[in-house]
């Protein structure tokens, strides 16, 4: 396929660098500051540097990727500029595809694409495509060119509706950072006891390959499921003795555990 991005950073990058070692060819780059638009399109081969708003050549897909909020204002400037487009998408998983209405008021095809892996860099991030699920949000023909491309990158497509792209992006911020948070609190209460962060990875590793051949919920083991209050509390107290700027979050943590495996009730007076 014929690719121009719009906003080449982190995550622009990394999906036009993996659909160039995929074969297509990254046409044009565009983005509001001209210099840095032809830094990242000497680093695509061929690629042309553009402005935002600058007449685009004919490819099949304009790929927008920049911030949520600055997608309408960019959409805006391109749509008098991408009439030759077979198709433009942005890559939130959150905005509904409404945020490019003045590109399809013109008739070109509008979507969404968005992998559902975390992207920190063009190298790391075009590594990460391959075997990453992506969202497709867009009506035939769009759809099916899109579920073509994020194959090509060895991505699992499936189809997204625009009305839940606000409770999947939910899931998506829940299952990207919550077990960062929580492995944060784990982190330093390792360190009250001398015990290396490190020691917990096969643990850890465990739990989540669990969580996903059992279910999450299924997966549950320790005090908290089994309902043993005494050991609970015995570690709110160290936790507060210890490390007690997590106590807040801990005592959280455990009422979310209880809520999951449904002895809530028996830890009432203990939270």
């Amino acid at each position: 396929m014929r690719i121009a991005l719009v906003g080449p950073g982190r995550a622009g990058s990394a999906l036009t660098l993996a659909m160039q070692r995929a074969g297509h060819d990254i046409i044009a780059v565009a983005g509001r500051d001209l210099e840095r638009a032809g830094v990242a399109a000497g680093q695509l081969g061929d690629a042309i540097a553009l402005s935002i708003g600058d007449p685009m050549p004919a490819v099949d897909v304009v790929i927008v990727a920049v911030r949520d909020g600055a997608i309408a204002e960019v959409a805006t400037a391109l749509a008098p500029a991408v009439g030759e487009a077979g198709g433009v998408v942005h890559v939130s998983g959150a905005t509904p595809v409404g945020a490019l209405d003045p590109i399809s008021a013109t008739g070109v095809q509008t979507g969404s694409f968005h992998p559902l892996q975390t992207l920190p860099s063009a190298e790391a991030g075009a590594q990460r495509l391959d075997g990453a699920w992506i969202a497709v949000t867009a009506a035939s023909p769009l759809r099916e060119t899109l579920h073509e491309l994020a194959a090509s990158l060895g991505g699992k497509p499936f189809d997204l509706d625009d009305e839940h792209k606000a409770v999947y992006h939910a899931a998506a911020a829940a299952a990207a950072n919550f077990p960062v948070a929580a492995l944060t609190v784990a982190h330093d209460l390792f360190a009250a006891a001398g015990v290396p962060f490190d020691a917990a990875r096969p643990l850890v590793e465990a739990v989540v390959s669990n969580a996903f051949d059992q279910g999450p919920a299924e997966s549950l083991t320790g005090p908290v499921a089994r309902g043993d209050t005494e050991t609970v509390a015995a570690q709110l107290a160290a936790v507060s003795e210890e490390t007690p700027e997590w106590e807040p979050a801990y005592r959280a943590f455990v009422a979310a555990t209880a809520d999951v495996a449904g002895t809530a009730d028996e830890f009432e007076d203990t939270l």
